[in-house]
């Protein structure tokens, strides 16, 4: 990277150190354990609805769920290295500060994954949403003799 903005990285391919390679497989397999996790507990939320929606709600929630993993990293990388990072154009000019690619990677995917599960949250079955018990405040509100 010379004289750019340094990050770690991963090289590729991998090394011929097999404790480094089985070390970052680890964390892949723990990753895809962490998904399926998350994936069991949303689809426990659906159990209660039709078969034929199920299946239309599974890519939803493996997405959500990929998505939930995904950004808890993001989030633990962003905490750890910051979210802005110096940069240079070159060796002649001064460094900046720029987002780092991981704080837009986050702000993107974390709109995504606030949008898919708006759309899990309105396809639960309604016994299964939460319902307000009223507290009076609408009745008290329609029921005034001045609105």
């Amino acid at each position: 990277m010379g004289v750019h903005a340094t990050r770690k990285s991963r090289a590729w391919p991998p090394s011929q150190n097999k404790e480094s390679d089985f070390m970052a497989y680890m964390g892949a397999e723990e990753k895809r354990n962490k998904i399926l996790e998350e994936q069991n507990r949303l689809k426990k939320l659906y159990t209660k609805v039709p078969r034929r929606k199920k299946k239309l709600l599974e890519g939803l929630i493996e997405r959500a769920a990929y998505m939930r993993i995904t950004l808890q990293e993001y989030e633990s990388d962003i905490d750890e290295n910051g979210s802005v990072e110096p940069f240079s154009q070159s060796a002649n000019c001064e460094p900046y500060d720029r987002a780092r690619p991981v704080a837009q990677l986050y702000n993107t995917m974390n709109k995504n994954y606030q949008s898919i599960m708006k759309q899990l949250s309105d396809s639960l079955p309604e016994e299964e949403t939460a319902k307000s018990k009223s507290d009076g405040f609408d009745k008290f509100i329609t029921g005034r003799e001045d609105v």
